[in-house]
């Protein structure tokens, strides 16, 4: 009996990992996920099976240039159970009540409050750094920490990709996509006048990630400015 108690809640433990992992990487094919696990391939089946009678997985061919189409397990809209949510309904529900309450304007001038809030609080944290990947990487912490999953990654030419694998309040910014637009403004004030960012991929317009080019103007382009 306690073994197989001790087989459940090591089942359980390995499809958990299994969320994780493709809630960072993306897609992944059985064998790159059984090359993260002292698992066989076989193992690593069973378990996305499952995954996939909950709902919370689900599989799709991608074309390789050579040979037939990989098949790639992503996770579906269901996986969001397992990661911050940010109190979606009450916050859903509070968004509607402050526009019945105060109408569109009043609505846009309480946002306004909070995103000043917000920049005062990021600012304090992110401090003086002089570079700017000491910013970035900052700033990824400080959302990480709320729930975003942040991390910041080195282009070949010099650049920034600022990127987050969840977003705790996604059902709120479908509700009111002011909250997204503030944010890439939140972004530009923190991180400087010097600094050009620009969204490249977002959650709510049905993207896995939300992802943010952050590059540094160079002085010919602030000369110009």
């Amino acid at each position: 009996m306690k073994q197989n108690e001790s087989s459940k809640e090591s089942a359980t433990k390995t499809r958990r990992a299994i969320i994780d992992l493709l809630k960072q990487r993306g897609g992944m094919d059985v064998l790159k996920l059984a090359s993260e696990f002292t698992l066989s391939g076989m193992a690593i089946r069973k378990q996305l099976n499952a995954l996939e009678e909950e709902g919370i997985v689900t599989s799709i061919e991608e074309a390789r240039p050579m040979g037939r189409p990989a098949k790639l397990w992503v996770l579906t809209p269901e996986a969001n159970q397992f990661f911050p949510s940010g109190y979606s309904e009450l916050s859903i529900s509070l968004i509607d009540s402050m526009k019945e309450a105060f109408g569109p304007s009043g609505l846009d001038k309480l946002l306004d409050v909070r995103n000043k809030k917000m920049q005062q609080q990021y600012s304090e944290q992110i401090g003086e750094n002089p570079g700017l990947k000491e910013r970035l990487e900052k700033l990824a912490s400080i959302r990480s920490q709320e729930g975003y999953m942040a991390e910041v990654q080195d282009q070949e030419d010099g650049s920034f990709l600022l990127v987050e694998k969840h977003c705790p309040i996604c059902d709120a910014a479908t509700a009111c996509l002011r909250l997204c637009k503030n944010e890439l403004h939140l972004f530009k004030t923190v991180l400087g006048e010097s600094v050009r960012i620009e969204r490249l991929e977002h959650i709510v317009s049905g993207g896995r990630r939300c992802v943010y080019s952050v590059k540094a103007f160079d002085s010919s382009e602030v000369s110009e400015a």
